[in-house]
């Protein structure tokens, strides 16, 4: 088990975020990361439909060996974490939950803006998360649409990119936000254009290296740590276009490793 590679999904580039921090923790651990291209943004669909998705792409990770998974999507952990644990008891999952805990410790106005899908918003997840650790914070909600497509095409400074994030992120400001949460993992892809435009007064939240120190701990947990102290592999596998997950890959300065192609087909998104 422990030379089985941990595996991560997400619905396209976004996860590669979290995949740089667990990489970046532990070099000597092999990776399989997923991106399920021919379903991207996740963001935009029902909840039920993004369940049954992560169902069919966690049993492929498994079928590949994987010894954890990390759904690293928001969206993903919102709609089906909680079953994927009941359907799995065997497999150390780790997800992705709004960090809004440290966003409400830590404002000085008590006002946060949270930057998320709506499928995000509307899972019982992210409403948990609010009654536990926001009493007495106002917590302003955030879409950003189309900035999870600009992102998968690579644009993560453009000017179209920068028109997205001014129109729904000022406004936030306006409101008092000092404490901006990012809880889209494509989002901490873009926090230079981020800080540029917001300044450095405002606090932004990468959940990004407190989900790969939970990696650590599932893998402490479970014994699962690979001994060998050479370097990790790195595999990617994407359900869409090759050729352009590759450019995306180059844009963002992630090292190419082994790149796959997966077919979308009724075996991915078998429920059983």
């Amino acid at each position: 088990m422990n030379k089985r590679p941990i595996g991560l999904f997400d619905s396209g580039i976004g996860g590669l975020s979290i995949l740089r921090e667990v990489q970046r923790l532990f070099p000597s651990e092999h990776l399989l990361y997923l991106a399920d291209q021919a379903h991207v943004p996740y963001g935009s669909r029902g909840l039920e439909e993004v369940r049954q998705l992560s169902f069919g792409v966690v049993a492929y990770l498994l079928e590949q060996g994987a010894k954890l998974i990390t759904v690293a999507c928001n969206t993903a952990s919102a709609a089906s974490l909680h079953t994927l644990r009941e359907r799995y008891p065997q497999v150390p999952f780790v997800g992705m939950e709004p960090a809004v805990k440290p966003a409400a410790a830590n404002t000085q106005s008590a006002t946060v803006g949270v930057l998320a899908t709506p499928a995000t918003f509307q899972g019982a997840l992210f409403a948990s998360v609010v009654e536990r650790f926001a009493e007495g914070v106002t917590i302003l909600q955030e879409t950003l649409p189309g900035l999870v497509q600009q992102i998968e095409k690579g644009d993560v400074d453009g000017a179209a990119t920068r028109a997205i994030l001014e129109d729904g992120v000022l406004p936030l400001l306006d409101q008092g936000a000092d404490t901006l949460v990012l809880a889209c993992t494509h989002y901490p892809l873009i926090i230079p254009l981020l800080k540029d435009i917001v300044g450095e007064e405002v606090q932004i939240i990468d959940p990004s290296p407190a989900i790969a120190r939970q990696v650590g701990r599932l893998l402490d947990q479970h014994d699962l740590h690979r001994t060998d102290p050479q370097a990790g592999s790195l595999s990617y596998i994407t359900t869409g276009n090759l050729p352009t997950f590759k450019s995306s890959l180059e844009k963002l300065a992630f090292p190419i490793g082994d790149v796959l192609s997966a077919q979308w087909d009724e075996k991915l998104v078998r429920l059983s």
